[in-house]
């Protein structure tokens, strides 16, 4: 045994007659009812919280520190002492083999007017004797930390306990808010625990139950703080509860619980989420009548909303009438505006307010400037847009990857992808990062632009500021390279996707093949083709007719018999065209039993030949003919 606990065994005397007889102080919370049977189930015993379970009746026998029916008393002594070491001997003396949650409520219940010793033993019953409490142990260890204004800690129990329902993890639906109530019969408590319970809710995003909350707060006669009430708002309008946002604004109204701005705010966003403009008048004249000034808040709000809805007029018209009041417009307000207007295409007069912002002593951001750019690019006017570019970047705020996307789609809008390539030079050139998917896109654009070099040349410059192009980007500018007779870089770029660990797809072995079989490198394309099969890509129809054309063009028929063979027996292919292009060949040599004999290997395969074959058989028999007649007549 440690000198610390024997020295605790010494003063044992001294917790025999340390028993706790003074009554428990209590509320007088206002009447209420329930008609939970759960709830009264989880309190059924705070009539007789201070009597001890009777585990053995031969425990009388033990001496009172062995004796586990004085757990409760000797806790509490050694709270009262605030000596914690205690509560390890009787732990090793087996006092807690028996302790349960109904203990641990007498203990907080006894102990209550000490918050800080009643929370660490709570904490500590946790930690060392693995007790889970149960509702009504939180419910009073709650009441006690509100009571001593411990508000932190308070607010951490009673998440734990709105998460019994929200986890799903309690053995019975528990109506957190009627635990709360049914303990305040026997400890001291705070009417603000329940105005906690509402954020507590609030912060867990349990929306509808924060909400019901506050009805069953506000119906037992209790006021909930202003703050809370705006969470609540808050919540419930992001949730799209329009309707119980009214409610609550009614409810407050009825109890004289008396709004401040920031209610007023909340409740002019959701008018104007309603997209009813006469709803958000008739409630800014409430507001005022109730003698509440709309602040920067609500003027930004109302102007973004009428612009929203293209009522640009009246939007100018609050603009001048929040002038005139002595509300001095912010940046948020003239973005708003210049938005609205561009989006209705009135660039000048966008511009105009962009321009009376600025000798307002506002600082543009990149939103407002952004959001003028994006107007000039919608209608196509790319010289002002460039010039507002420019301006952005001479008084500090760098274009970001949406100032980008406008001015590329602008450009590309007119077909003018090399002003794009220009550009996206100059904004290198000042120092301005072009995203990766910025490249590629482009890349993407000009290659389907027919503009392989254009295309190949941004590449380059991808790579020097440490991007790599994504495997698309590589094998669409080798089929675009491929379609310009460009065969030579294609096959380079190839080379150097597979140094980069980036792999050729079909577009671009289908591209590279067909162009190595156009220029009478047919073999070096039945390489390319093993490579591809290899690499577990399909074999596709047009691949293969590719290389047939190819070889036919050069008259090299074994070959050609040898690849109709291998798609027949490995792949089992066996297309017309491709026969038919062997057939062809054979019948421009003018000798019908090598024909034959070739039509007889095709049909043992299982080559059918078609109405083309039939006629390509036909000519090479006339041909025939007619070099025997040529022939018969020389003689």
């Amino acid at each position: 045994m440690s000198s610390s606990l024997k020295s605790a065994t010494h003063r044992l005397p001294q917790f025999s007659v340390a028993i706790f007889t003074a009554p428990i102080r209590r509320s007088n919370p206002r009447n209420c009812s329930t008609s939970s049977s759960a709830l009264q189930t989880l309190i059924s015993s705070s009539g007789s919280i201070d009597k001890p379970v009777q585990h053995n009746p031969f425990y009388k026998f033990l001496p009172e520190t062995q004796n586990p029916n004085n757990v409760v008393t000797l806790v509490c002594s050694s709270l009262k002492q605030k000596d914690r070491v205690f509560w390890d001997y009787l732990q090793e003396q087996g006092l807690f083999r028996h302790f349960t949650s109904h203990e641990l409520s007498r203990i907080l219940l006894r102990c209550q007017s000490d918050s800080s010793a009643t929370l660490t033993f709570f904490n500590w019953a946790r930690n060392r004797l693995n007790i889970e409490p149960d509702a009504r142990s939180l419910c009073v260890m709650v009441h006690i930390l509100v009571w001593s204004k411990n508000y932190k800690q308070a607010m951490k129990i009673l998440i734990e306990l709105v998460q019994l329902n929200g986890d799903g993890s309690g053995s019975i639906m528990l109506d957190v808010y009627e635990s709360l109530h049914l303990c305040t019969n026997e400890c001291n408590w705070d009417p603000v625990v329940f105005d906690m319970l509402i954020k507590a809710y609030l912060r867990k995003g349990m929306v509808k139950e924060s909400f019901r909350a506050f009805e069953k707060t506000v119906k037992l006669g209790f006021v909930p703080s202003i703050f809370t009430v705006n969470c609540l708002l808050n919540g419930l309008s992001k949730m799209d509860y329009v309707e119980k946002c009214w409610e609550i604004y009614e409810e407050i109204r009825r109890i004289e619980l008396h709004p401040n701005t920031c209610t007023f705010n909340i409740l002019t966003h959701i008018s104007c989420k309603e997209l009813d403009v006469d709803k958000v008048n008739e409630f800014l004249e409430r507001m005022e009548e109730e003698g509440f000034e709309p602040d920067i808040v609500t003027y930004n709000m109302l102007i973004d909303s009428y612009c929203k809805k293209s009522k640009l007029k009246d939007a100018v018209y609050l603009y001048n009438i929040m002038c005139k009041r002595s509300v001095v417009p912010d940046l948020l307000t003239h973005t708003a505006l210049i938005n609205g207007l561009c989006k209705s295409g009135s660039m000048r007069e966008a511009h105009r307010f962009f321009h009376v912002m600025v000798h307002r002593g506002l600082k543009p951001d990149a939103v407002s400037y952004n959001t003028l750019i994006h107007g000039y690019c919608k209608e196509g006017l790319m010289k002002e847009a460039k010039y507002v570019l420019f301006d952005m970047i001479g008084n500090g705020v760098f274009p970001n990857d949406f100032t980008c996307w406008q001015l590329l789609k602008g450009y590309q809008k007119l077909n003018r992808m090399i002003s794009v390539m220009n550009l996206v030079l100059e904004l290198t050139r000042f120092g301005v990062m072009i995203s990766r998917d910025i490249y590629c896109y482009l890349i993407l654009a000009l290659c389907k632009d027919n503009r392989p070099f254009a295309a190949k040349s941004l590449l380059d410059q991808m790579l020097q500021n440490g991007y790599l192009p994504s495997d698309e980007v590589c094998n669409e500018l080798i089929d675009s390279l491929c379609r310009g007779k460009f065969l030579k870089d294609a096959l380079e770029l190839k080379l150097d996707m597979v140094s980069k660990d980036l792999k050729p797809n079909l577009i671009a072995y289908r591209a590279i093949i067909g162009g190595l079989c156009g220029l009478s490198r047919s073999m070096e394309a039945l390489l390319l083709m093993k490579e591809m099969v290899e690499s577990g890509l399909p074999l596709e129809i047009d691949v293969c007719r590719a290389l047939m054309n190819g070889l036919c063009n050069e008259r090299n028929i074994v070959a050609a018999e040898s690849l109709l063979s291998l798609y027949a027996k490995e792949f089992q292919i066996f297309d017309a065209e491709c026969y038919n292009a062997a057939v062809r060949v054979l019948s421009e040599e003018g000798d019908p039993s090598r024909l034959m004999e070739f039509q007889n290997k095709m049909a043992r395969l299982g080559f059918a030949p078609n109405s083309l074959t039939c006629k390509y058989v036909i000519d090479g028999m006339w041909k025939a003919v007619g070099m025997q007649r040529r022939g018969l007549l020389a003689e």
